[in-house]
């Protein structure tokens, strides 16, 4: 596929006006009763009050809200592989993953595709043209509802990782890259008992077997880790691409990913790391499931004690897509932090719109994008009831 087909983009039609009113206007900083009008895909005003014109959409007081920014999900490739050894057509798995994701609330999406993994043999890097291939041609025909931009997860300590980003580095989907390092001992498995748990149950190795590949992994980050994460980061800093760290764990961690220039700092894992990215300007990002189920699957920090220190900052689904929006607004209702319900919201929204560089999108203001999602509050549980790209009703 060329370049040229994987940038055209679908010709984009002059959408009715419509006025949507009676609504709970979540924007950046407050929230109150208006009512929003959308011509073009765009915000158009935003103002107080009910309107009165005739044919306003009455939103019943329901929340209005930015459509949902998702900066890293693997969830296309759950629905690639649905089971061990099951490989779905590639585009019906990217149509039904755009209409999960849709249906979350979410209107502009990362598809994190792995470059390099743990294992030197694996399906993830086996698949991954074929992967891109799908989300270019579904794009391309008009066949999916969310915008879908490409996030490449560099697995550093894998050998082949450089030369495999090398040929994706201008992949016109491309807007951002973050650095990894699953080696056992340190960052997410600093326990090792916790690595072994997960790969075993993963890849199914005996014990024999799984200490072999703890070996193998340690010597690979030996050979390879240090010079791939460094020659990553000089190739984004001359193209401008955003970066994000991974799982740092340490002050050191920190402070060499603050030197490399990254906005991001993805699931870190202590308290002390997640402080210190915070204060030297990168975005804590942290899992929306690790909110709604209490803690974390792998032992680290918990995203909750994040938001009670004031340094959560983005809200990712990671692998479960209706997280983002159930997180937001259970941070919000925690009695024990200062996120009231714009600066959750924000979590979602707006700051990772702004740290990929997206200033079109994710705040209700007038000139943005017309990405919106209408949500009611039922039993405590927000519930969504309509989402729109650009002023069209997708869901």
């Amino acid at each position: 596929m060329t370049t040229a087909e994987l940038t055209r983009q679908p010709p984009v039609t002059a959408s009715r006006e419509q006025v949507l009113t009676n609504a709970r206007i979540v924007t950046e900083n407050e929230s109150f009763s208006g009512t929003v009008r959308l011509k073009d895909g765009l915000i158009d005003s935003v103002d107080r009050g009910r309107s009165q014109l005739p044919g306003a959409h009455d939103c019943q007081d329901r929340y209005l809200i930015p459509g949902l920014v998702e900066l890293h999900t693997d969830n296309l490739e759950k629905h690639f592989s649905p089971r061990p050894g099951v490989i779905w057509p590639s585009q019906p798995a990217v149509i039904t993953h755009d209409a999960h994701i849709v249906s979350s609330g979410i209107t502009t999406v990362f598809d994190a595709l792995s470059v390099g993994d743990v294992a030197t043999e694996s399906t993830r890097i086996k698949h991954l043209q074929t992967l891109l291939e799908a989300l270019a041609a579904t794009r391309n025909k008009d066949l999916l509802r969310a915008q879908h931009l490409l996030h490449l997860r560099c697995e550093v300590s894998h050998p082949d990782t450089l030369d495999l980003f090398r040929e994706l580095v201008d992949h016109p989907m491309l807007q951002l890259v973050s650095v990894m390092d699953h080696t056992p001992g340190q960052r997410q498995f600093v326990n090792e008992d916790k690595y072994h748990e997960y790969y075993q149950g993963k890849y199914g190795l005996n014990d024999q077997e799984m200490a072999a590949f703890t070996r193998d992994r340690k010597e690979a980050a030996r050979l390879h880790s240090e010079r791939n994460r460094k020659a990553i980061v000089g190739i984004c800093q001359e193209r401008g691409i955003p970066l994000a760290s991974h799982d740092d764990a340490t002050l050191e961690h920190v402070t060499e990913s603050a030197g490399f220039g990254m906005s991001i700092a993805e699931f870190p894992t202590t308290r002390e790391a997640a402080r210190a990215s915070h204060d030297h300007g990168l975005a804590v990002l942290m899992g929306a499931p690790n909110i709604v189920r209490g803690g974390s699957h792998s032992g680290n920090i918990a995203a909750a004690e994040l938001a009670r220190e004031g340094v959560l900052d983005i809200l990712s689904s990671d692998y479960y897509p209706a997280s983002m929006l159930d997180a937001a607004f259970r941070v919000a209702a925690m009695e024990d932090n200062d996120y009231n319900l714009p600066r959750a919201i924000a979590t979602v929204t707006a700051t990772p719109a702004r740290c990929a560089n997206l200033e079109d999108r994710g705040t209700i203001e007038t000139g943005k994008r017309a990405d919106l999602v209408l949500v009611a509050v039922r039993d405590q549980l927000p519930v969504i009831d309509t989402v729109w790209s650009k002023g069209q009703r997708v869901y």
